[in-house]
């Protein structure tokens, strides 16, 4: 007599189902692994990086997924390099005043003229002949007390002589 073997007792099943978990597996480590890197790539403190590890571990596919909505937006270098910017721009914005205002040529804090347009950058202290800037009442170099007439807008930023057109 033949007995009737079913499909879940062949061993086709068998090594269906076996793949089947093995890929499972692998796929489930293969996350895991992947949730460890990344948690290195981005955070700084070591016993994190273990917590973020153990979480793609532990809830089987749930975890990776709550890392991807706790894992911070950047990683390390992309911060440092963010920091790295942001110092550049700040000292290029704090060069910025060392330009006249007229020609964009380069000059320095205490200049009272341009050097290349000649346009008056500062007025000079009457008793020390320090430059002053527009809104001091009074010399910090000598103490003397700057007249508010002294130091207009509209005195300073113009040329100190007319060019000659050839």
């Amino acid at each position: 007599m033949i007995i009737a073997e079913s499909f879940f007792d062949s061993n086709t099943f068998t090594l269906g189902r076996n793949l089947t978990v093995f890929f499972v597996i692998v796929f489930w480590l293969a996350t895991a692994f992947w949730v460890f890197k990344d948690a290195r790539r981005r955070i700084d403190d070591p016993w994190l990086v273990g917590m973020a590890a153990l979480l793609g571990v532990v809830p089987p596919f749930i975890g990776p997924i709550v890392y991807l909505f706790l894992r911070p937006p950047d990683s390390i270098e992309e911060r440092r390099d963010r920091e790295l910017e942001n110092r550049a721009l700040e000292d290029r914005l704090a060069e910025r005043d060392l330009h006249c205002p007229v020609c964009r040529g380069e000059v320095d804090a205490s200049f009272l003229v341009c050097p290349v347009c000649t346009t008056r950058l500062k007025q000079a202290c009457s008793s020390c002949a320090a430059p002053l800037e527009q809104i001091w009442q009074v010399c910090p170099y000598c103490a003397t007390p700057v007249p508010p007439a002294a130091v207009t807008g509209d005195e300073v930023l113009q040329p100190l002589r007319v060019r000659r057109t050839s």
